[in-house]
This record gives C-alpha cells, sequence and structure tokens, in this order.
C-alpha cells in the first residue's frame, strides 16, 4: 500500500511527467475553460491563454516547456494560418475587390504608421523591434465573425470588405517578418532580394499551379475516401510549411498560402471543411493558445512598471490605428457610424497572426519579454473589446434592416425550406447528397429527407428494413457536415404517388432528383418517373446528372428561358444556384433575355448577393445547341425549364433535357423546374384529393394481373 501512495506522490509531482496525465489535464482545460467564460460574454480564446499562464512554469509549474508541447504549439500555430487561408470567401473579396483592397491598404499603413514611431522614439526600441512589433499592429484576426454570422448579417458589405482587407494586411506584415528576419542576421543585401524573389516565384508556383491539379486529381480519382482527402489536405499544408522555410520565410507563410490555394477546392459547408475546423478548433488551435500562455512570465509584470508600460501603449496604438483605418475607410466609401464601427469591432480583435508574428520576433531574440507579455494583454483586451463592439454594431444594423420588407420574405421562405432527396439507385446519393448540403440554408431547422418508396408486396416490410440500413450510412454523411439528415422509406404502388405523397406531407419546397436513365424507347425524352413526379408534385424540382465532384467546376453556366421572372420559384433557384457558386467560389454566367437580366440584378442588389455574376444576352432558342461553343468541359451547366402551362413554357423545352445528355455527357449539369404556384394554391388544390379510390383500383389490376399469371403458370 505505501508503495502505491509513493507511486501515485511520484506521479503527481510538479512539474507533471506522465504524457497521459498531461494530456488529460490540456484536454480538460480546453473543454471547461470557454465554457466558464461563455457565462460572462468572453471570448474561449481568452481562457485558454490565461489557463497557460496559470499552469505553465512561469505560474503554478504544473507543466513545462518541452518537445511534445512545442510540437503540438507547431502544429497548432500552422493550423491557425491554414484555416486563415481557408476560410477567405474569395467570391466576397473579389466582388468588393477595389473597396477591400482601400480598407486592406488603411487597416495596414496607419497601425504601422502610428506604431513605429511610438515604440522607436517612446519605448525606446531598436529600428527592427519597433518595425517588427509595429507590423503586429497592422494584423487583425476575425475572432469576433462568428457574432455577425450568428446574427445573419454576413452579406453586409462593412462585412465583406473586412473579411477582404485580410487578404492584403496578413500577407503584407507576414512577407516584413520575413524581411526583418533576414536583415536581422546581416543578409538584406542584393543577393537576399534576389533570392527571395526567386524563391518566393518558385514556391508561389508550386502552391498556386501545381497543388489545386494535383488536389483535383486526387479528389476525382479518390472521390470516396473521405478520410483521405483530410490527410492529403494536412500533408499538403505541412508539406507548404517546409517549402516556405526552404524558401526563406517563415512556415506560417506556407501554411497560410496552402489555405489560399486549396480554397476553392474546399467548399465551406463540405464534411471536408466540417472535419478541418472540427479538429483544428477542438485540438490543435487550443493546444496552440495554451502553450502560448505559457510562454508568459508574470514576474516580469510584477518586477516593475516597466511591463505595464509597454502593455498599455501596445493595447493602446493598436486600437487606435484600427479605429483610424475604420474611420477613413467609413469617410471615402461613405458608410454609416454603425458600419464603421462594424469595421472596427471586426478589424480590432488581434490573436493568430499576431501571435505568430510575435513569437517568431521573440524566439529570434529581436524582441524581449515585455513585448511578449504586452502582446499577450493586448490579446486579452482587443478580444473582449471587437467582441463587445460587434455585437453592439450587429445588433442595430438588424434593427435597421428590419424594414427591407423583400429580404424578410424571402429570407422567411428559406428558413422554412424543406429538402426532399428521392432515390432509385444508392450510387448515386451520395453526390446528391452532397449537392442537397451545399445548396441548404442552414438557418433552415428542417433537415434533408432522403425518401425510398418501396413497392406495396408480400416482401414490403423485409425491403423496408433492408433499404433502411443502407441509408443509415447517408445520415452520418449528412452528421459529418452538421446537417441533419432524415431518411425516410415509405410503401406505395408506384414511386411516382409516393413521391408526391410524402413531399406533400412534410411539406418540401425543394425535390432534388438523379438524372434519369433511358431503359426503353416507351420511355419519355425526360424519363417516364420523373415527367410523373413534375406533373403530381408542384415544388422546385433539381434534376442533376453529376459524373464529377462539384469541386472541380470553374464556373456555372445558367440559361433561363424568356419570363422565368414570373414564375413563383424565380427567387429561389436565383438564390440556391448563388449559393453554390459561393460555396464553390466559382463565377456565375447567365444566357437570358434583357427582361430577364432586369429582373436577376434587381434580386441580386436587394438580395445582396455577393457573387462574381456575368449576363450575356440569349434569344435564339430555336438554335440551342449554338450554345455548346461558349460550354467547357469544366462548366457546371444549369437549364432553367419550366413545366406545361406556366409563364414561361416552350415546347422546346421538352426536348432539351435529352439534347442535353446526348451532347454533353462529360459534364455536369442541371435541369431546373421552378414551382409553379404558392404553397397555399397547392393545399387547395390537393385538397379535396383522395387516393383511396387510385388504391383500390392498383391494388385490383394487380390481383388480376397475379391471378391471370397463376394461369398461365398452371398451363
Amino acid at each position: 500500500m505505501t508503495d502505491f501512495i509513493n507511486h501515485l506522490i511520484h506521479e503527481f509531482e510538479l512539474p507533471l511527467g506522465n504524457p497521459v496525465l498531461v494530456f488529460s489535464l490540456i484536454l480538460f482545460i480546453i473543454l471547461l475553460s470557454p465554457i466558464l467564460l461563455k457565462r460572462l460574454n468572453i471570448p474561449g480564446i481568452i481562457g485558454l491563454i490565461i489557463s497557460g499562464v496559470v499552469i505553465g512554469p512561469h505560474g503554478l509549474n504544473i507543466l513545462e516547456k518541452n518537445s511534445a508541447i512545442d510540437l503540438f504549439s507547431t502544429i497548432g500555430l500552422l493550423y491557425i494560418m491554414f484555416i486563415a487561408g481557408l476560410e477567405l470567401d474569395m467570391n466576397e473579396f473579389k466582388a468588393n475587390r477595389n473597396k477591400s483592397l482601400l480598407f486592406g491598404f488603411c487597416t495596414f499603413i496607419f497601425p504601422l504608421a502610428i506604431g513605429f514611431p511610438v515604440c522607436f522614439y517612446f519605448l525606446n526600441y531598436d529600428f527592427n523591434a519597433s518595425f517588427l512589433t509595429a507590423s503586429m499592429f497592422a494584423t487583425h484576426t476575425l475572432v469576433a465573425y462568428p457574432i455577425v454570422s450568428k446574427l445573419g448579417i454576413v452579406k453586409n458589405q462593412a462585412v465583406a470588405i473586412t473579411i477582404g482587407g485580410t487578404i492584403l494586411t496578413d500577407t503584407a506584415v507576414l512577407i516584413i517578418l520575413a524581411v526583418i528576419m533576414g536583415n536581422t542576421n546581416g543578409n538584406l543585401n542584393q543577393e537576399f532580394w534576389l533570392r527571395l524573389g526567386i524563391s518566393l516565384a518558385i514556391f508561389s508556383a508550386i502552391m498556386f499551379l501545381l497543388i489545386p491539379k494535383i488536389a483535383k486529381w486526387f479528389f476525382r480519382k479518390l472521390e470516396s475516401e473521405k478520410h483521405s482527402h483530410y490527410i492529403f489536405v494536412l500533408s499538403v499544408v505541412f508539406f507548404a510549411a517546409f517549402l516556405a522555410e526552404v524558401a526563406g520565410v517563415e512556415p506560417i507563410i506556407g501554411a497560410f498560402v496552402a489555405g489560399l490555394a486549396l480554397n476553392k477546392l474546399i467548399p465551406h459547408s463540405s464534411a471536408l471543411m466540417n472535419r478541418i475546423e472540427f479538429i483544428g478548433n477542438s485540438l490543435f488551435i487550443p493546444f496552440f493558445l495554451i502553450s502560448v500562455g505559457m510562454l508568459v512570465d508574470t514576474s516580469v509584470i510584477l518586477k516593475g512598471p516597466t511591463a505595464l508600460i509597454v502593455a498599455g501603449t501596445l493595447s493602446v496604438v493598436a486600437l487606435l490605428g484600427k479605429w483610424v483605418a475604420a474611420l477613413i475607410t467609413q469617410y471615402t466609401l461613405k458608410y454609416s457610424k454603425v458600419q464603421r464601427q462594424l469595421i472596427f469591432g471586426l478589424s480590432s480583435a488581434h490573436a493568430a497572426a499576431t501571435l505568430a508574428v510575435i513569437l517568431v520576433g521573440y524566439k529570434a531574440n529581436i524582441l524581449d519579454e515585455n513585448i511578449l507579455n504586452g502582446t499577450i494583454i493586448l490579446i486579452l483586451i482587443t478580444c473582449v473589446i471587437a467582441s463587445f463592439v460587434t455585437e453592439k454594431a450587429a445588433k442595430q444594423i438588424v434593427i435597421e434592416s428590419e424594414n427591407d420588407k423583400t429580404d424578410l420574405v424571402v429570407a422567411n421562405k428559406l428558413n422554412e425550406e424543406h429538402i426532399l432527396l428521392p432515390i432509385a439507385s444508392i450510387k448515386k446519393i451520395e453526390k446528391l447528397l452532397e449537392f442537397s448540403i451545399l445548396i441548404k440554408d442552414k438557418k433552415s431547422p428542417n433537415p434533408v429527407s432522403i425518401l425510398s418508396v418501396v413497392s406495396n408486396d408480400k416482401e414490403a416490410e423485409s425491403n423496408i428494413i433492408k433499404t433502411r440500413n443502407k441509408l443509415e450510412e447517408f445520415v452520418r454523411q449528412g452528421s459529418a457536415t452538421e446537417t441533419k439528415v432524415n431518411a425516410i422509406t415509405t410503401i406505395d404502388h408506384n414511386i411516382t404517388s409516393g413521391v408526391a405523397r410524402i413531399s406533400r406531407e412534410i411539406m418540401a419546397n425543394i425535390i432534388v432528383m438523379g438524372w434519369p436513365v433511358r431503359s426503353g424507347v416507351l420511355d419519355k425524352l425526360i424519363g417516364e418517373k420523373t415527367e410523373s413526379i413534375l406533373e403530381n408534385t408542384d415544388k422546385t424540382v433539381f434534376i442533376c446528372d453529376l459524373v464529377k465532384p462539384l469541386v472541380l467546376h470553374k464556373r456555372i453556366l445558367v440559361v433561363v428561358p424568356p419570363l422565368a421572372e414570373h414564375e413563383n420559384g424565380f427567387d429561389l433557384w436565383v438564390v440556391k444556384i448563388a449559393k453554390l457558386a459561393q460555396e464553390l467560389s466559382i463565377p456565375l454566367f447567365l444566357e437570358c433575355n434583357p427582361a430577364t437580366q432586369k429582373a436577376v440584378e434587381k434580386f441580386s442588389v436587394e438580395m445582396k448577393l455577393n457573387i462574381k455574376m456575368t449576363i450575356n444576352i440569349f434569344e435564339d432558342w430555336e438554335d440551342f445547341l449554338v450554345l455548346s461553343r461558349k460550354i467547357n468541359e469544366d462548366d457546371l451547366f444549369v437549364l432553367i425549364s419550366a413545366r406545361k402551362g406556366s409563364a414561361s413554357y416552350m415546347n422546346l423545352l421538352e426536348k432539351l433535357p435529352f439534347k442535353l445528355g446526348k451532347h454533353f455527357p462529360d459534364n455536369n449539369k442541371f435541369v431546373i423546374y421552378p414551382q409553379q404556384f404558392d404553397n397555399a394554391y397547392t393545399a387547395q388544390r390537393y385538397e379535396d384529393l383522395s387516393s383511396q379510390p387510385l388504391n383500390i383500383g392498383i391494388e385490383t389490376i394487380q390481383k388480376i394481373g397475379k391471378d391471370i399469371g397463376s394461369i398461365f403458370k398452371g398451363k
């Protein structure tokens, strides 16, 4: 017993040495600190850093800095920079390119111009330390972004330009870091600049030309190996960090560039993106933040007023520089006072890139402990202020935008959306489910419902059990993207009546179907079952032919018939195609007549659809295949069709799906049938319709058929 107690005491000697116990402690900190501080409305990042201070060698000395801590810390730092590049919305940046560049310039140059004299003359640091510290002021981390996302004002232009400005300012600061490191080593000469220029050119060519091609090939060849996708992405991140180090710049630049290079190939709503963010935010990034806190020497702060003066000065200068940048941007772009506060709130928080710059400078002996500790205090102060300022401004914008009735009406429709996915083949469902998840409105509480209709015969019950077991895999696929997927298995006499009945029962407004297979000469051009579903439902129907991964496309080409803007489902398909373009980070090209062009442009402005959209005039529907000259292999082709009797219906629309399948077999393509009537009309239309007589008739016919068959078998 004594030996056991001695062994137990030995295991808990400080600093802790047992790797299992160390890891358990860190996991408990990662779990509890954000939960406790959430009640105080303080970002979780602050709790993790403070925890690192408490358990670190300069605090209670519970943990010591060793190789394992350093390894996880490095992984976390690279992970932060990779996600920063990966999460940048390239469509938002391109749509507001000039405004983003203006804000990026302001938020880079003003903090730098204010910070350098203060550090050089007031704090008496040398040129390298002053310039590096001042460049740190120019960075910003979007710690408060979840606030604007939660309140639904991401489409506000002030948010868009703030996100876009991150590209310029963070990249410029990281380049400055490389230059200062070269200057510190005494290598800042002509040879240094030549070597840096050539190595960066080779590095950029590898990352932006070679890596995307390899990634496309890998995702195409191993499309079903989802776990391999994540390992491949991690390999690219750390290989890019290594290449950056070889090129003469910091590894964090390589991780950031890796995020930009893979940006278009990893949609924000995809399972892969969810895995990347989940593992990073759950383990690697919190580990890094704790290790940063472990660097803080509290005794330095207590020794004298110097550290506190440095910390206070850094915090004031950092906030002042970002406030001046937001003020200049407001007056130049004629924004409102609330938008200025929103820009300031989003851009005033310092965390990821700030920590990266200061840590590199500290480890290279350019910066002292006062700057390091002052920066940690700066991060605490700016994150708290940014959170409160952003939340206040965001709520004010929400109140001001409540008068926009058009936006609210469409938003309400989307919030109530329910996507139904009828399946005919298990093999095709994976790509259709991926597409459905990409276009789904995240605010809608309704799941994506997968429907399988089982024939009403003696084997119906066993078939239901088999089908449900197969569908469970796709329910898990949806959960990987944090999207609720519901599997529905029902019995009916035929697929058409089953789909029509379930779509009304769950009040689905979008039906996503696979491309029909023509199994016989009696099938109609678009497929017998598909045609029947279109006739018996009044939902917006997406008929999809997905022959390759969606992430491989470079643009979406949409062909719209005349009078399409008068269909009830016009708003819905425009929003969904725009969302798909945003998720895939590709431009949108529309072919339509002038009237439809005006309607699309007006609706895009009202809904603030920040995508790159080009509209061309097309009216020669008799010679539809002339569009084949504009279609490339990596285009996603979308045809807006119409049901019979609708405003935009033309006879030739019936033949076009067959022509698409024949002339563009290697292209992914959609045919969209917009909703023709509103839900109230649809409910009235089916109110007095009962399927009981029809079912009795079908059962009678089936019984007669079986009796006739048994007679012939008897013979």
